[in-house]
């Protein structure tokens, strides 16, 4: 089965499984994508302040885990769907020749010809940070503590050399181990006799010179009654915990709180709390609501405890093992006790407020650790009316790959600078009611970009919190290509700025339209217009001619940077992307070159069609467009049977 198939497919059995770990955060842009929001500029190339990793650790889980993987590796759910490998920056053999500054400079600007996004929304310090801690994937606490004894041991005079921020951004690990191995200057050759284990050892701890000190523990202090330690391990003859179970707190006249088991359900809070008792192997896991509403909570508001797992399938994502229900306190809080934390469980809670469901960041179980806080959960006041919700602009990528097709790439950048919550009911697959397809043109979806801010989850649509960093969309639609073809794309909503980008060798005519010239971009010439701003039901028009300069297209999705490839989610209603796989027919080299070139034998062909028809019945495509793709993959099978 081709590839293009198998990425299909599998985008498929995502979508359908509606994927709960994230909505629309962090997925893959199209090719040569730039995000609407200015790039992050660069500072200089070592740390403003010392990196902290334990931040790190955090911006990690969110923004590189899904494509990079938990432990680095490159197996990330995301990452796994790409038409490239994902580098495995936890392995020794790609961290250890790594220098700081230049990983620091993928995660500024992006690298989009392998896919990576500029991460805009973290500031310098926390791009720093989350260097820092892919720099600590590839080691472990043993491997520290041996270098940390190598050098004290050999050099106790070098710590402060090589705490140097700056010195130490421009150095890999094995730069450092040659640098122990033969000195320079200063820096003696103190680690001749070092092993190759020693010195990569010595090396990764030079390394934590740099990084923060982790918090200092926060002392409890003692009470004027001690409670014994019989007391405070034995459970009272009220408490009965039960494995699995959450115990529920509550008040009786006159005594202590009773510690009553209740299945399935958290602690509620009690003027006089009393410490639950952790069965062996259970821990709890605790959190809190952002009430941005304006209102009191609802009395019988519930939360959702999820607890997922990475499966021995890593393709698959994290799998959702068991669920947790139970009420939210009055101030807020929640607590699940009792509920099980093997090393590597993620956590994640939500809660539904008016129809949106909003969700947590996620915690996941270190090695030993029995009390997890998982992100606060943000909850605002909802409406209906998007048209408070600013487009601050719209940039149109225009391909023309394959011959008489030209598909349209229109890159919204929307935000809400509201104080409420705006859901958007979407009546199809194919329709948002603030963005219109240019005229003429077949809708073939949506997607979220790769630094979009956060979308809700809704039962019929999405919805966009407020936000200081905007929501990012691309809509994808497809246009019959002619020598002189005229355009008209609408504005439903005031858009601050519209941009075209057309393939170097075309231009564009139209009144508005200022020539920007040739722009590069990631390797690729544009040749850029800008339109200015669009009023509420006004249209940019503009005629678009020339020929594109020709570059060789291949048609393996390997080869081919034109195809779209990522995987977008926006809850159950954004199109997968992937669609768009099986409306792009190759370029035909040969014109003897005929249908059943794209498979490889008539399974491929069942395959094909069986894919095509489970996007035809979930309305994912339209009848027109599925009934002529059917034809031509039936007309293959016959020629091949």
């Amino acid at each position: 089965m081709k590839l293009r198939h198998i990425v299909l497919i599998t985008a498929i059995a995502i979508f359908l499984a509606a994927c709960n770990f994230t909505l629309a955060e962090d997925v893959t842009p199209p090719p040569n994508y730039v995000p609407p929001a200015p790039a992050p500029t660069m500072g200089p190339l070592f740390p403003p302040n010392t990196p902290d990793v334990e931040n790190g650790a955090a911006i990690y889980v969110e923004k590189c885990e899904p494509c990079h993987g938990v432990t680095g590796l490159g197996d990330g759910p995301q990452g796994l769907q790409l038409p490239v490998s994902v580098a495995a920056i936890g392995l020794p053999a790609t961290a250890q020749k790594a220098l700081p500054s230049d990983w620091y400079i993928q995660v500024t600007q992006g690298n989009l010809e392998r896919f990576m996004p500029p991460f805009a929304s973290l500031n310098d310090q926390e791009r720093w940070d989350v260097v820092a801690y892919a720099l600590t994937l590839h080691t472990s606490p043993d491997q520290i503590a041996q270098g940390k004894t190598l050098i004290e041991d050999s050099c106790a005079d070098c710590a402060k050399t090589f705490s140097s921020l700056e010195m130490m951004s421009a150095l890999s690990e094995n730069d450092l181990i040659q640098l122990m191995k033969n000195g320079q200057g200063d820096i003696p050759a103190f680690g001749k006799s070092f092993t190759d284990e020693e010195a990569a050892a010595a090396a990764a701890y030079l390394r934590t010179l740099t990084f923060a000190a982790p918090p200092a523990p926060v002392a409890v202090a003692a009470t004027e009654t001690p409670v014994s330690t019989e007391a405070a391990t034995t459970p009272s003859a009220e408490t009965t915990p039960v494995d699995g179970t959450q115990a529920a707190v509550t008040p009786e006249a006159g005594t202590e709180a009773a510690v009553t088991p209740v299945d399935g359900t958290p602690a509620a809070a009690t003027e006089t709390p009393v410490e639950a008792t952790l069965a062996e192997g259970m821990g709890s896991v605790s959190g809190s609501l952002d009430n941005q509403t304006g209102k009191p909570l609802p009395a019988d508001m519930k939360v959702t405890l999820r607890a997922m797992e990475h499966g021995s399938d890593p393709s698959t994502g994290p799998k959702e093992l068991e669920t947790f229900e139970g009420p939210v306190n009055a101030d807020g809080t929640f607590v699940f006790n009792n509920v099980p934390v093997p090393e590597n469980r993620i956590y994640i809670a939500d809660v539904d407020v008016n129809g949106s469901i909003y969700q947590s960041g996620f915690t996941i179980v270190k090695a030993g650790e029995t009390d997890l806080v998982i992100p606060p959960i943000t909850i605002f006041e909802g409406t209906s009316d998007y048209s408070t919700l600013q487009i601050t602009s719209l940039q149109i990528y225009f391909d023309f790959a394959v011959e008489g097709s030209a598909q349209m790439f229109s890159v919204y950048s929307i935000a809400n600078i509201t104080d409420k919550t705006v859901t958007v009911q979407m009546t199809g697959a194919q329709d948002i009611p603030f963005i219109a397809f240019a005229e003429g043109a077949e809708p073939l979806g949506f997607q979220a970009t790769q630094d979009t801010a956060a979308f809700v989850q809704t039962a019929d649509g999405f919805a966009m919190p407020p936000s200081t960093s905007t929501y990012g969309l691309i809509a994808f639609s497809s246009l019959v290509k002619t020598e002189k073809m005229e355009i008209s794309q609408a504005a439903l909503l005031p858009i601050d700025n519209v941009s075209l980008f057309l393939p170097e060798g075309m231009e564009a005519t139209g009144d508005g339209l200022t020539d920007e010239g040739v722009q590069q971009q990631n390797g690729v010439n544009y040749h850029v217009y800008s339109a200015g701003s669009l009023e509420k039901d006004e249209s940019v028009k503009f005629t678009v001619t020339g020929k594109p300069i020709s570059v060789e297209v291949n048609p393996d999705v390997l080869q081919n940077k034109t195809l779209l490839i990522g995987v977008g989610a926006l809850g159950l209603v954004l199109v997968l992307a992937g669609v768009w796989l099986f409306l792009r027919e190759p370029k035909k080299v040969d014109e003897t070159d005929d249908e059943e070139n794209e498979f490889d034998d008539p399974e491929s062909l069942m395959d094909a069609i069986i894919a095509l028809d489970d996007l035809h019945r979930s309305g994912k495509l339209s009848d027109e467009a599925y009934q002529k793709r059917r034809d031509e993959l039936k007309s293959a099978l016959k020629r091949r049977s």
